[in-house]
Formats: C-alpha cells, structure tokens, sequence
C-alpha cells in the first residue's frame, strides 16, 4: 500500500531493521513455534526478513508491490520464495504453510473488509494447528503523525487503546474465536511501546 516519503525512510532504514532483529521479532514471537515453512505477509522493505530467513527452514514472502518485491527478489531471492500478489487473495496453495506471520503491516490494508480477507486468506493458507502470528502499531500520536497524507487502518480498536470492540463480520473460525478477535484480545500481547501483538492457532 501507499506509503509517504517520512514512511518509506523509516522503515528502510537501518535503524528500523535493527529494532525488528533486536526488539520486535523476539518480542512478537516470544513462545511461538514456526514449523519449518511459514510465510510472512507484507514483507515490505526485508526487515524481518532478514531475521526470519535465519530462524526457518523455508520461508515464503508475498508482497503485493512489484517493485518492491523485485527488490525483495534481487536481495533474498537465494534465501526465500518472493511471491508477488495480495494476500486478500493469495496466490498460494490450501494448508500450505505451518505458520503465516506479518508485522507492523496490517494497518497498511485500507478497509475492515480487506482486513478480514486478509486473515481469512491466512487462516486457508494454515495446516490444522498451524499459527498465525503478527503484531501491529496501537493508536498513539507519532503513529498518526507518521501517516499523515498515508493509509492507517488500525486493527482494532482495542489494540488501538479505546476498549471498544470491532463489529464482527463474516471471519474464520481460530480455536473458537474469531482471527480478529483473537487479534484484539485473547491472546493479544503489548510492548508498552506502541505496539500489540496476538496469535491463533487453525
């Protein structure tokens, strides 16, 4: 999705990529077991991508931007299988994945609707007792200032801090919850800096 200039610097910017090795990734995965074939979903400019190529043994990346997943293709081709479609409609096989992932993306998707396309695109892409895992930005007023004249489509509002909860639509079924109510509350996580993190397991 499109991004502003103060955006794209921040998240290809060194510094950013040593904050998901060092901080992010350990924190949003702290617990959870991958399997040996995950994919992550909006890769973006590679910052956990780097990191997750170290720690699976196969690893998919679907990135809906071609440019920048030829870039991703041209720096990680070797390592992982750079797909480029949209995860709202993935062009990836049923049950193929022990685990999907995505970070600090899915506010980047511009409706409720597309949102749960989305993760009911990964919960399909998921074996039985596969994990979805992510975290995302909460509501805060630099996260707002980043996005001026940018798309930002807070999760949920619960993950955003205002304790109401978002109407339920037609969403997959995840161990007896909802994916994005899962992603809002039962097993949501928070840094204390911003950020929320959640899991499900299919």
């Amino acid at each position: 999705m499109p991004m502003n200039r103060a955006h794209r610097t921040l998240c290809g910017s060194h510094e950013w990529a040593a904050f998901t090795r060092r901080r992010l990734l350990p924190w949003a995965l702290e617990g959870v077991g991958l399997g040996e074939d995950v994919l992550e979903v909006g890769p973006g400019y590679g910052a956990n991508l780097r990191v997750l190529v170290e720690r699976v043994s196969r690893l998919t990346a679907l990135e809906i931007d071609g440019a920048t997943a030829r870039r991703l293709e041209r720096d990680w081709g070797t390592r992982a299988l750079i797909v480029h479609g949209d995860a709202t409609a993935a062009p990836l096989p049923d049950a193929g994945f022990s685990a999907v992932v995505c970070f600090t993306m899915l506010h980047h998707v511009p409706t409720v609707v597309l949102q749960d396309r989305l993760l009911a695109e990964a919960y399909r892409m998921l074996r039985p007792g596969g994990v979805f895992a992510g975290s995302d930005s909460q509501l805060t007023l630099p996260f707002r200032l980043l996005h001026l004249g940018d798309t930002m489509n807070v999760v949920c509002p619960r993950i955003s801090g205002s304790g109401s909860p978002r109407p339920a639509s037609t969403r997959p079924s995840w161990s007896g919850t909802t994916a994005v109510t899962s992603f809002a509350s039962a097993r949501t996580r928070h840094s204390g800096g911003g950020k929320g993190a959640a899991r499900a397991t299919r």
